[in-house]
């Protein structure tokens, strides 16, 4: 059974976290130059790969004790919000383009930088303490997919508007405010369960 408040509550988490991040650029980058539809079949298979395995390494997290769990992604929390906060803005990394225009070229183009730039990623991170916090891998693993979906296809057919109006710095900080109270209520839970 899918929880749609987990579901809700994962992918505001994770689109908020992303959408500052380079995948909102590298698809801007991508969908200029190549159709968007075949962009956004590599990029969305890239992510739901990162998905399945942050999700997986989560729920193995959840055959800990839950105070330890609870005590550990409260902190992984925590240190994701400093991560935001700290962070500087990335340079845009430069895509070479693929010689033919194929399908098949152009979305295995968009899978490999989204596979490769994204592994081991901050949501990736997240996404594994969502799935070790809520134990509801369904639920977790959708909301994410969902929420790393929006921002890849933000990036590919609304890139440059986005980028004109929403201050990222803004966006930065209420992904960041996020994962501090849930890092804060996570790590409170561990203390008091």
């Amino acid at each position: 059974m899918i929880s749609i408040t987990v579901l809700a509550l994962v992918f505001g988490v994770i689109f908020l976290a992303e959408l500052p991040d380079k995948t909102a650029l590298a698809g801007l980058v991508l969908g200029t130059r190549y159709r968007a539809s075949y962009v956004f079949a590599g990029v969305a298979a890239a992510f739901t790969l990162h998905v399945v395995l942050a999700v997986a390494a989560g729920s193995a997290l959840t055959l800990l004790p839950q105070r330890l769990v609870h005590a550990l992604t409260g902190v992984l929390f925590l240190g994701g919000a400093a991560v935001l906060l700290l962070k500087k803005g990335d340079d845009e990394e430069e895509v070479r383009k693929p010689q033919d225009q194929s399908f098949w070229r152009v979305a295995g183009t968009g899978f490999m930088l989204i596979l490769v730039a994204e592994f081991g990623d901050l949501t990736q991170i997240m996404t594994a303490n969502l799935a070790a916090r809520y134990d509801d891998p369904l639920s977790v693993g959708l909301g994410a997919v969902l929420g790393l979906w929006a921002v890849a296809g933000l990036g590919i057919v609304g890139g440059k508007a986005l980028m004109k109006r929403v201050p990222f710095g803004l966006i930065t900080k209420i992904a960041a405010l996020v994962m501090l109270t849930l890092g804060a209520w996570t790590l409170y839970e561990a203390v008091a369960g």
